[in-house]
């Protein structure tokens, strides 16, 4: 009986040891889990996420104005660079003038042989009239390329025209309808001597305008030419304005 009984109170005191051990790490437990949620808190919480938003749109709110300031900014200087070169590519090198209009091209004329100073010294003294046929304003200065044509296919007979460089080139603006006149001088073919001159009727005139690569023809078979080229028959003066030519 007292072996039993001295057991027994042994058992209760283990009991009791053991429950007091479990009941002290159940406390620690608590603790260890409550620090646990206090610390993740801290690391992922709203209040630390707010500030890195704010800090992200304050940013972008920033970027925005720097970039566009150079777009502002570079808009003026392109225009003025685009004028300066479109006055450059207006100007009289590109064949205008300051007036504007521009060289009068051949297939906007209308050519004739109108009567001038009258004849003398075995000569008879013209004038080349070429007439502006187009809708816009042009212009011709200094002399044209004029050679007498025949045989029904535009052959040049003769010499070409010789320049006549005693006077001024003045510019001369033509509106349309309005004419210009190159003073020519055409020698007699019937004054020279026959073996200096096989006379030839001539279809008419090959003009070319100042500058121009492109021809009109006047008919005309008032005039007689020579086909030898050592023949100077023609001569003429640069262009004027109407009121200005021969009389």
């Amino acid at each position: 009986m007292g072996q039993s009984s001295r057991g027994s109170s042994a058992q209760v005191t283990a009991r009791r040891s053991l429950r007091g051990t479990v009941g002290t790490v159940g406390v620690l437990g608590a603790v260890v889990l409550a620090l646990t949620g206090c610390t993740g808190g801290s690391n992922g919480g709203g209040a630390s996420s707010a500030p890195t938003t704010s800090t992200s749109s304050s940013s972008s709110s920033s970027v925005a104005p720097v970039s566009a300031a150079p777009k502002t900014s570079s808009a003026p200087s392109s225009t003025p660079a685009s004028s300066a070169s479109g006055a450059a590519a207006a100007g009289p090198a590109d064949g205008g003038t300051a007036s504007g209009a521009r060289t009068c091209a051949a297939a906007s004329l209308t050519g004739s042989i109108v009567d001038g100073g009258g004849g003398g010294a075995g000569s008879v003294y013209l004038d080349l009239a070429l007439r502006n046929t187009g809708s816009a304003s042009c212009t011709l200065q200094g002399w044209p390329g004029l050679s007498f044509v025949g045989d029904g296919n535009g052959t040049q007979v003769g010499a070409s025209a010789t320049l006549d460089r005693s006077d001024a080139r003045p510019t001369v603006t033509l509106a349309a309808g309005q004419t210009a006149y190159a003073p020519l001088r055409i020698v007699r073919a019937e004054n020279l001597q026959p073996g200096d001159c096989t006379a030839q009727q001539p279809d008419g005139f090959r003009v070319y305008p100042p500058g121009s690569k492109q021809s009109l023809f006047i008919a005309s078979t008032a005039y007689t030419a020579c086909q030898q080229r050592s023949a100077q028959l023609l001569s003429v003066r640069a262009f004027v304005p109407e009121g200005q030519q021969q009389q």
